[in-house]
């Protein structure tokens, strides 16, 4: 199961309101770790899928998502528990390190 795109919409049901712990990417296509990290994304949201929610914002298309949670530099991947922010990674880092912010 390949990460889920979000929109504000979605974003604000699937994560805020949501029950699952979440884990969200914001990314962009001109973005050169972005793209080498996205695949490490759809790994995990394949893996853990049934458990955690892994959903990506792309931050050209919805800024201001990225402006609300203070993203300055991508890809940052941010964890949620209970519709809040858990911990935050910025810049192209190992799977290993994705999946702490998950414990």
């Amino acid at each position: 199961m390949a990460a889920i795109h979000l929109t504000p919409d979605t974003f604000r049901a699937e994560i805020l309101e949501g029950r699952k712990t979440a884990l969200v990417d914001f990314w962009a296509a001109w973005c050169g770790p972005c793209k080498m990290l996205a695949p490490v994304i759809d790994q995990i949201s394949d893996d853990l899928g049934g458990s955690v929610l892994v959903g990506k914002i792309n931050i050209d298309e919805h800024g201001g998502l990225a402006e609300e949670y203070g993203v300055m530099s991508i890809p940052t991947v941010i964890a949620f528990k209970d519709g809040q922010e858990s911990g935050r990674v910025v810049g192209l880092v190992p799977r290993a390190r994705l999946e702490e912010l998950l414990k």
